[in-house]
C-alpha cells in the first residue's frame, strides 16, 4: 500500500450542505447492514456507500451514494459532509488505500474492520503523519479480529510496566463465513507475523500450544496458530515483548470447507447463532492476569465496536489534538470501552481475573 505525496492530504472543508454524517463504505455487505443498523439504533445520521446502486437501495437508509474504488473523484464526492467514514469492505488489501487517501482529501476520519496483518501494518506505517497533517484519526482493525483482543489486552495491562508474554486464545463453536470472508482468504497470501522480543517476525508454528483450556463452554480445545490484526495492534505497545494467537479447529475445518453455507440470523438483531469466546492471557515475572469476552456472532459483535469508535469521533468525545493512526486501545480507555460495547450489544460479557505479585 503505497500513499501520495504527504503534502496531497490537507484536511478540506466539506463542500455539501447539512450536518454532519458518519458514512459507511461497503455498507450493503454482511458486516456493513450490521454497521448501518447499529448506526441507526443510536440514531447516528448515516450515508451508505458501495460499489452498486441495486444492492443499496435495498437498505434503509435515507441517504446512498456510489463510488467505485477506482475512481478518486467519486469517492470524494461519497464522502462529501462526513465526519467520519467506517469500512466494512475487503479484501482491506484493496479497500484501505484508496478510502484513507480519499477521506484524508476530505478531512474525514477513517475506521475499518479489517483482519488482515498486512492491510493493518500498512495503514499505520503510511498513514500516521498524513492523518497528523489532515487533522483527522485513522483506526485499522476495529473489529471483532484485531480490535477486540487488543482492547482486553491493554485492559488486562492496566497498571503493568511490562508483559514478558501475551498470549490469545479465539474459541467459535462454528464458522459459517460469509462470501467476503472467502475472498479474503484467497487475496490475502501475505505470510502472517506474531511478535517476538519486541519485533514483527514471520509465523513459526511450531512455538504455539496444540490445546488450549478455555473457559466454559468450551473448555479444552485442539488449537492451531492464527494470528490476526490483533498482534499488529497489541505490538504497538512497547511494554509487550511477544504476542500470539491460536483459534480452535474446528471452526478453521469449515471455513475452509468450500461446501460450508453462509451465516444464518437466529434472532430478531439477524445474528447468527454461533457463540465465540477470546481469552488473554498476559505474563510476567509477577503472575498471571487473564480477560475474556464471550458473546454471538463474530460478524456482529463488529458493528457495535466499530460504531462505538465512530461515535465517540462523530460526537466529539476524543481530545482533537490525538490525531493519527491509533489502535482502538490507544485512543480509548479500555475498560470503559468494552463496559459501552457489552450496553449496546446483548449477550456480550467480560471478565478479568489476576494471579500476580504486587510488583513487576
Amino acid at each position: 500500500m503505497a500513499s501520495q505525496a504527504d503534502d496531497a492530504y490537507v484536511s478540506n472543508e466539506n463542500e455539501a450542505k447539512g450536518p454532519p454524517v458518519i458514512a459507511v463504505y461497503g455498507a450493503s455487505g454482511h458486516t456493513g447492514r450490521f454497521v448501518v443498523a447499529e448506526l441507526r439504533r443510536r440514531n447516528l445520521p448515516v450515508i451508505a456507500i458501495g460499489r452498486s446502486a441495486a444492492r443499496l437501495d435495498r437498505l434503509d437508509v435515507a441517504a446512498t451514494r456510489v463510488a467505485a474504488l477506482d475512481d478518486p473523484t467519486a469517492l470524494d464526492q461519497a464522502l462529501a459532509g462526513a465526519t467520519v467514514v467506517i469500512n466494512c469492505a475487503g479484501p482491506f488489501l484493496d479497500t484501505a488505500q484508496p478510502i484513507i487517501e480519499a477521506a484524508l482529501r476530505r478531512g474525514t476520519s477513517y475506521l475499518d474492520v479489517t483482519a488482515e496483518q498486512q492491510a493493518a501494518r500498512d495503514t499505520f506505517a503510511h498513514y500516521d503523519e498524513a492523518a497528523r497533517r489532515a487533522g483527522v484519526k485513522i483506526i485499522p482493525a476495529a473489529s471483532f479480529f484485531g480490535g477486540l483482543a487488543d482492547l482486553l489486552v491493554r485492559a488486562a495491562m492496566e497498571g503493568r510496566r511490562k508483559a514478558d508474554q501475551v498470549r490469545i486464545g479465539v474459541a467459535l463453536d462454528n464458522w459459517k463465513p460469509t462470501q467476503g470472508t472467502r475472498i479474503t482468504g484467497q487475496r490475502n497470501n501475505v505470510p502472517r507475523v506474531t511478535l517476538a522480543d519486541g519485533a514483527l517476525v514471520t509465523l513459526d508454528p511450531s512455538a504455539f500450544p496444540d490445546t488450549w483450556d478455555f473457559p466454559a463452554p468450551f473448555h479444552r480445545q485442539d488449537v492451531a496458530a492464527v494470528p490476526l490484526s490483533e498482534i499488529i495492534a497489541i505490538a504497538r505497545d512497547p511494554r509487550i515483548a511477544n504476542a500470539g494467537s491460536v483459534m480452535n479447529v474446528r471452526p478453521l475445518t469449515e471455513l475452509n470447507d468450500a461446501r460450508t453455507p453462509g451465516p444464518i440470523a437466529a434472532d430478531a438483531l439477524g445474528r447468527s447463532a454461533q457463540t465465540f469466546v477470546v481469552d488473554v492471557i498476559v505474563e510476567n515475572e509477577g503472575g498471571q492476569r487473564r480477560a475474556t469476552a464471550t458473546g454471538q456472532d463474530i460478524y456482529a459483535v463488529t458493528a457495535p465496536i466499530v460504531v462505538e469508535a465512530a461515535e465517540r469521533i462523530f460526537r466529539g468525545h476524543v481530545r482533537a489534538s490525538d490525531n493519527g493512526a491509533f489502535a482502538l486501545s490507544e485512543l480509548f480507555e479500555p475498560r470503559a470501552f468494552l463496559a459501552a460495547i457489552a450496553a449496546h450489544y446483548p449477550g456480550f460479557q467480560t471478565r478479568f481475573s489476576f494471579n500476580e505479585a504486587e510488583n513487576d
